[in-house]
């Protein structure tokens, strides 16, 4: 007897089989609306990747599998997590009675900035210093000297952790001077970028064969569903215990403007001396234990009482996807709230959640001098678009907006009235406050401050002013594009 599948035709079967897939991938669609809900993610978050999903299905199904589950980043830093803020409360207990009377110290000195650290310490998120000697480098032509000048001095140790190492001239100094030192005793641990340093060509291996400890931070290849999301973004150089590097300028030869690359690139770093230096050193091991498992001391040659005196008061901020906190926004947002007078600000990707949008408009509102510098031309199309989204209603509030036309200006910086300085690798975007791995310095010092602000109005030789009038009629094409690209920014 045969059965009614004995009877479908060949257009019944593909109609039958048609019907199928299409509920199935309704069912698939469902799904995934509804785990993104039960994540209680950022709800302008699940929109987008809701969206996403909705007008481009297959694009938003690899988006939201590589990029959007939170299964990721549980499984991939708890344990990381965990283990930092043991090591780090340790430490944080060990200086609990100084710390406290430095904040009163800094109260004297920086008024209400130093409710900015009282939050970093009641977070548990930094240890403030004072006996720190703080240089401001412009660009690759200030920052390597300074760097190889560190590392041809180091005697015990040097520690690097980069997101971008290329093999260029930069980076062949770089490797020549630590195999030098290598070859006299000197320990060399290096981490770096998996992703970012794409052109690190094979740097590791010739430092591994001089006896370097070399480590690739999450690794994509080893697994892609896990690391590719997760990056470490921070630019962190330890000599000695006593000499660090941070700031937003990579390893890489195009950041020196000696006419080999077209286009200018504008960046800012920090040379540091003192006690703010043990602070990138914990940082610095907290991400090598993650990587080789080593655990180190709190104990000299990697951890020294400076003998430096002064009052150049300084917090290192680090940020990561394991922090309970968005560590990095809320110091941002809480220097723009605590700001008396003047808000001046650079940052190549420029966009803000609602929280800094808002801050930045009551600020200027208010009657506070609100500067933005950004570039003219960006190196990401729906970077730059998104970011032009915001243009407007910061100009409506009175906001000043510059854009950089010498080149590309890469610096992560802010200067709050004359006595606090922001110097750092953090975007002010969904990346670098929820996903990277990030680091900055804050300096609660008025020669910082007026340095970091000399090179603000360097800087506004070569830039333009956004003229709120102009703006409003800019073409309709070029503001919907805007608005396009907006709907993207929270999965950038």
């Amino acid at each position: 007897m045969k059965t009614l599948i004995g009877y479908l035709t060949g257009n019944e079967w593909h109609l039958y089989i048609k019907i199928g897939s299409t509920v199935l991938l309704i069912l698939i669609f469902v799904g995934l609306v509804a785990t993104i809900l039960l994540e209680n993610r950022n709800p302008v978050k699940a929109i987008a990747y809701i969206l996403v999903l909705v007008f481009i299905p297959i694009v938003g199904l690899i988006v939201y599998y590589y990029l959007g589950r939170d299964l990721r980043k549980r499984r991939r830093f708890t344990l990381k997590g965990s283990k930092d803020e043991v090591l780090f409360l340790r430490y944080w207990e060990s200086q609990r009675a100084q710390l406290e009377q430095m904040q009163l110290e800094l109260r004297q000195q920086a008024g209400s900035k130093q409710e900015l650290s009282a939050m970093l310490l009641n977070t548990r998120q930094s240890v403030l210093s004072k006996n720190n000697q703080v240089q401001l480098l412009i660009n690759g032509e200030e920052k390597f000297p300074a760097v190889f000048s560190a590392l041809r001095a180091a005697k015990h140790h040097i520690h690097i952790e980069y997101y971008m190492v290329a093999a260029d001239d930069v980076g062949n100094e770089l490797t020549e001077i630590l195999i030098e030192k290598l070859n006299v005793g000197v320990q060399v641990r290096f981490i770096y970028d998996d992703m970012g340093s794409d052109r690190i060509g094979d740097i590791p291996k010739r430092l591994r064969e001089q006896g370097a400890s070399v480590y690739t931070f999450s690794p994509v290849l080893v697994d892609f569903y896990l690391n590719a999301n997760y990056r470490n973004h921070r630019k962190i150089i330890v000599v000695d215990g006593t000499v660090g590097f941070v700031g937003g300028i990579n390893l890489d030869e195009r950041y020196i403007n000696n006419g080999k690359h077209p286009t200018f690139w504008r960046d800012t770093h920090l040379r540091i001396e003192g006690d703010a230096v043990n602070i990138l050193q914990l940082q610095f091991l907290m991400s090598y234990r993650y990587c080789s498992k080593e655990i180190f001391p709190f104990a000299e040659p990697f951890f020294q009482r400076s003998a430096l005196t002064g009052n150049c008061f300084t917090d290192i901020v680090a940020s990561g996807p394991d922090s309970e906190w968005p560590i990095a926004m809320q110091t941002i947002l809480m220097a723009i709230n605590i700001a008396q007078r003047s808000i001046r600000i650079s940052n190549p990707y420029f966009i803000p959640t609602e929280e800094l949008l808002t801050a930045l408009q009551m600020a200027a509102l208010a009657g506070k001098d609100v500067q933005l510098m950004l570039p003219l031309k960006g190196d990401s199309y729906i970077v730059q678009h998104a970011a032009l989204s915001y243009i407007k209603p910061l100009l409506a509030a009175g906001v000043k907006i510059f854009f950089y036309t010498r080149g590309f200006i890469h610096a992560k910086t802010m200067v709050i009235d004359n006595n606090l300085a922001w110097v750092s690798s953090v975007n002010f975007d969904n990346r670098s406050f929820y996903l990277n791995c990030e680091i900055g310095a804050l300096i609660y010092d008025r020669e910082v401050a007026a340095k970091l602000n000399r090179a603000f109005d360097e800087d506004l030789l070569y830039a333009v002013p956004v003229q709120e009038t102009r703006w409003n009629k800019r073409n309709v094409l070029k503001r919907f594009m805007d608005a396009v690209c907006r709907l993207l920014t929270p999965l950038l």
